[in-house]
């Protein structure tokens, strides 16, 4: 924690010296000697982490404010609670502060972005999604930002349908801004929850807006741009998307609405996949709807001999099974033609499953035959 506070808006650099000095431990008991350790550390940072006991001493502040209001908090090395899917961008934050109970590493996750000026037709497009995921994917975490428009809207939609939502926030969990959504705020504790990387009494300024956009692209399988003009944090997130391998889509609009000037500037430029339903976007993106109960839809059973898998997860299986048992996430996207994004998205349901074991070094085990 106090390495975030030494190096801020540098995730990269705090993830370099992680990995270089071994720990963050290491990194406290040389903190002096870093500067002669490292030739690449600059004089600048030397110093920050010369002076790192004043840091700690805030962070242990932090702790005890976070033990008492129940906040969790998740390292990076956390195996366990950490999003898995965040970990994998190079610069995911080292910290995150968590409220509520939702699983970060939930088989399905997607993020809606939009403008904080969305239309009526804006809300109804993320009203219309949401009922549709909890119709044909029940248990999608949608997440988003909590901020004015598309994202509350996001927001207020799975909640009314059933659907988990977690909002990235650009402070620290000692307040809610705006203001005016706190109360929806509240509600996704119970079905969801709020997230950030700053920590308590944190300053609200613009450029903490663009630094959570991260998280909102890194966090999920897929972002979805919902209304968004040609400017604006929306678009940011999906560039960010592109640049971590994972899917991006954008509800198409009428040509001459502002609002949409965006979206189509996107699927425009191949940085967005067109959809007009969650059909699609489930279709794009190889997700078996789940059993209508008209019984209409496909559905997936679990055979007496173990759980089905889908192609994906079985050409995972027998990439690991013509390998000896072990590969590499690396390995395994040149074997199975899987971008990282989707990969990981089957690879989570296989390890719950049992049916492989992450190891160290980003590697996985066959535990079948």
């Amino acid at each position: 924690m106090a390495i975030t506070r030494m190096m801020p808006f540098n995730a990269n650099q705090q993830r370099t010296l992680l990995s270089e000095v071994g720990s963050a431990t290491a990194v406290y008991e040389n903190r002096h000697e870093l500067g002669h350790m490292m030739e690449h550390f600059s004089p600048r940072a030397s110093d920050a982490v010369a002076g790192m006991d004043a840091e700690v001493a805030r962070c242990e502040e932090e702790l005890a404010y976070a033990r008492a209001h129940k906040i969790k908090v998740l390292a990076i090395h956390d195996e366990v609670n950490y999003p898995a899917r965040l970990r994998q961008c190079t610069d995911a934050p080292l910290i995150l502060f968590q409220l509520g109970n939702v699983d970060l590493n939930a088989r399905r996750i997607i993020s809606v972005v939009g403008t904080r000026r969305c239309t009526e037709r804006g809300r109804d497009l993320c009203n219309r999604l949401a009922e549709d995921l909890a119709r044909l994917q029940p248990g999608t975490l949608v997440v988003s930002g909590l901020a004015y428009g598309i994202d509350i809207a996001a927001h207020r939609a799975a909640l009314a349908n059933g659907l988990p939502t977690v909002g990235v926030l650009a402070h620290g969990l000692d307040e809610i801004y705006p203001r005016l959504h706190r109360q929806t705020a509240i509600e996704m504790l119970d079905q969801g929850g709020l997230l950030t990387e700053f920590m308590s009494h944190t300053k609200i300024e613009k450029l903490n807006f663009v630094q959570r956009n991260r998280i909102v692209a890194g966090l999920s399988d897929a972002t979805i741009v919902v209304e968004s003009a040609l400017r604006g944090g929306s678009l940011i997130t999906a560039e960010l998307a592109n640049d971590y391998s994972r899917e991006v889509f954008a509800f198409p609009g009428r040509t001459t609405d502002v609002a949409s000037a965006g979206c189509l500037h996107l699927v425009r430029r191949n940085q967005a996949h067109l959809i007009t339903s969650a059909k699609d976007l489930l279709d794009d993106l190889g997700w078996e709807a789940a059993a209508q109960p008209d019984g209409q839809g496909v559905m997936s059973f679990a055979s007496e001999e173990g759980p089905a898998v889908s192609p994906e997860e079985q050409s995972i299986l027998s990439a690991l099974r013509s390998s000896g048992g072990d590969l590499s996430v690396s390995d395994l996207i040149v074997k199975t033609a899987l971008p990282a994004a989707r990969l990981t998205s089957f690879l989570l349901p296989l390890e719950m499953n049992g049916m492989v074991k992450k190891l160290a070094g980003n590697r996985y085990h066959l535990l079948v035959k």
